[in-house]
């Protein structure tokens, strides 16, 4: 004997499960935190201006889908008929003027104020404050590279994919590209901005907290695309100054090998995405590995060995220090060649 489920109670056994769906996403949410719904919370002026306007948008559509759901299913319920074929057409109404000029007119209104908000918060997103007491912006260029990103700061001083500033600084960023288009994000401090051969973009922040602060390529660049994360440290500025006059040169050979090298070929040069070259003897070749370092390898195909040129724009002092990093650390004198 078949038991059919009666059908008030299968409506209701629906209703629950959707209601269930509802709050095991929101819970998932709730768990992500900024990773969710929201975006990551803001530490610069600019990124504030940012969530600003997400949330005012975010106020609208809310607003939006639940007056629409509810009259959805207000009318859903209420106007339904029982026991009409479900071919049978219903009571067609036409030319309701007043009606058609409310849901034209409440749109344009919404949009209006969205746009008029974004206006207003644009300027402080866009512009670079003029910072006259800090003695103007600090200004840091930013050198994009398959698979890396390079920092060049006033005093000379060069960094791979770790940016230091001083806390509570504003800091004016200059961004270029040598090869491919990229794309500049660091989501606590501000929106994306593309790196563009032949192209000069900028941007600006002002960290407002000590911290380190996360990101990524935010443009897909090619195989080691994943590979391209940033970190900027906001420190105190007498702790930046230190870094700056001690740190940035000493280390710089050991960041150009495991930012920019060691991504492909292993952080001993065992190989990984790219050829094992810890026994090759280029790595003792200055002149052979500028060469390399600058034009690349197998540009043309077939390109099964392809080698970005990843020292292009270099200064001759990044190429001395990676060398000196090579002959410590990684090079195992093989006079085989590679």
């Amino acid at each position: 004997m078949h038991l059919r489920m009666p059908l008030p109670v299968r409506r209701k056994l629906l209703v629950l499960a959707l209601l269930v769906g509802a709050a095991l996403a929101f819970a998932a949410v709730a768990y992500a935190g900024n990773g969710g719904f929201a975006p990551e919370t803001p530490h610069s002026p600019n990124a504030e201006r940012i969530n600003n306007t997400y949330k005012w948008i975010a106020i609208y559509a809310a607003a939006i889908l639940l007056l629409v759901e509810a009259a959805l299913l207000t009318f859903v319920i209420r106007y339904r008929r029982r026991g009409r074929p479900r071919t049978t057409e219903g009571p067609q109404i036409h030319a309701h003027t007043r009606l058609e000029l409310i849901w034209t007119v409440i749109p344009v209104l919404i949009l209006a104020a969205i746009l008029g908000f974004v206006f207003y918060e644009l300027p402080g997103i866009k512009d670079v404050p003029a910072a006259k007491a800090q003695g103007g912006p600090l200004l840091i260029r930013i050198d994009a590279h398959q698979f890396y990103w390079q920092f060049t700061y006033p005093s000379g001083a060069i960094s791979i994919d770790a940016l230091h500033v001083p806390v509570h600084r504003v800091v004016q960023v200059d961004i270029y590209s040598h090869d491919v288009d990229h794309s500049w994000w660091i989501p606590e401090l501000g929106g994306k901005f593309d790196a563009i051969p032949g192209r000069q973009t900028h941007t600006w922040f002002q960290a407002d907290a000590p911290g380190t602060y996360r990101g990524r390529c935010g443009e897909f660049c090619g195989a080691l695309h994943a590979e391209m994360r940033a970190r900027v440290f906001a420190e105190s500025p007498g702790a930046y100054r230190s870094w700056l006059s001690t740190q940035a040169a000493r280390n710089l050979g050991r960041n150009e090998w495991i930012g920019v090298c060691a991504k492909c070929h292993g952080l001993k040069g065992e190989g990984g995405y790219g050829p094992a070259i810890a026994t090759s003897a280029l790595l003792v070749q200055p002149q052979g590995l500028h060469t390399l370092l600058v034009n690349g390898q197998n540009r043309i195909a077939p390109t099964s060995s392809y080698m970005p040129p990843v020292g292009r724009g270099w200064a001759p002092r990044q190429f001395a220090a990676l060398e000196l990093y090579l002959r410590r650390n990684i090079a195992k004198g093989s006079p085989s060649g590679g």
